[in-house]
Parts: structure tokens; sequence; C-alpha cells
């Protein structure tokens, strides 16, 4: 599970690329508006200096502990949000997936659904993973359709497990699996991109 990447992850209408150290501005924007951070851990947000911090960390762990992409729209190459594979076990197969869009405009668009395929495709056809598996609030039924279209199911929930807002809310546990991957009948990334 380390290395560097064949090829950038891609969807029908976005694509997967690394992070890049000019990018600290646009994630400082992103994540200092609330309604994009919404549904996110973060309680504040973050300054240039903490991204800085985040990223020279994100890029150490970059291909053995985790895999940290930004998402670009193929049609325009606009960043739009952040995507990845986390906590990496390679013994046992495990990734945990993370996704925010930070571009607004790009919401309801099925840009997030495409990024989650792209980066699925990525974690079972490159990673040789067997299981990819989330967390999400369960107030954030924009997210859990999405989940649900890419192919995950829902198998567990953590009850009041998340507070925000005033209140505890609940988060719901969904994965995919190798078999549910590939049998979904969607074209792989590497098809989309003239290699198979």
């Amino acid at each position: 599970m380390t290395g560097t990447i064949p090829r950038s992850p891609r969807g029908e209408v976005v694509y997967l690329r690394p992070s890049e150290r000019s990018d600290i501005p646009l994630f400082v924007r992103w994540f200092a508006d609330a309604e994009v951070t919404r549904f996110l851990q973060l309680r504040a947000p973050f300054s240039e200096a903490a991204e800085e911090k985040w990223f020279d960390e994100m890029t150490a762990a970059q291909g053995t502990k985790g895999w940290h992409f930004v998402i670009c729209r193929l049609d325009t190459d606009e960043p739009i949000g952040t995507a990845g594979l986390f906590d990496l076990d390679g013994t046992g197969g495990n990734a945990e997936f993370g996704i925010s869009l930070g571009e607004k405009s790009a919401w309801n668009q099925g840009f997030g659904t495409d990024a989650l395929r792209a980066i699925s495709d990525f974690g079972f056809g490159e990673l040789r993973l067997e299981r990819i598996h989330l967390q999400v609030y369960a107030p954030n039924t924009r997210a859990i359709r999405s989940y649900e279209k890419a192919g995950f199911t829902r198998e567990g929930t953590l009850r009041e497990a998340h507070f925000s807002e005033g209140r505890y809310h609940d988060i719901q546990l969904m994965a995919l699996l190798r078999s549910e991957w590939e049998t979904n009948g969607q074209p792989k990334s590497w098809e989309r991109n003239g290699f198979s």
C-alpha cells in the first residue's frame, strides 16, 4: 500500500490529484466557511499556519498511512474539494474515507458521488483494499444519499456520539466491500482512462 500514484483516480466528471502547497490558501478559505464545515469534525476555522502544519503531516503520511487528494472538475480543472483514504490497515485491507466539497457552487451536482466512486476504484483497484468505511452524522442526509448511490451500506449507528449545534447527534457507520464494488456495474477509472 505504499508508493507513487500510478495515475490520477478519475470519475466521469471529476479527477483526483495530489495536494500541493499552493492549495493551502484554498483550504483555508473552504474551511473558514461554517456551511462547508457543518458536518465535519472541525470546531473552528484553521489558520494558514495550522493548515501548513497539517499539510506537512499529511504529505509525510501520503502513501503509507493514507492518501489525500484534491477533487477537480474534468471540464474546467477547477479544484472543488478534498477526498482521501485514512487510517490504512494493510493487514486487514481497510481504510476510512473522508470528503469535503469546499466550493458550494459544486454541491448537489453529483461531484461528490463521482469522487467517491473514483477513490473507491483507487482503493480497491490499486491498493487491494477489502473494505472502505466511513462515518457520517445522521443529519447529513445529502451525504448519506450520495454514499448509498456509490454503493455504501449502513452497518450501524453510534447513538448520540457527536455534539454540535447545541445537541447530540447519531453517527451512521457505512462501508463498501470489494465484492460489492466489483459487481456494482459502474465502469472503473482505468476503463474511463482508456487503459482497459
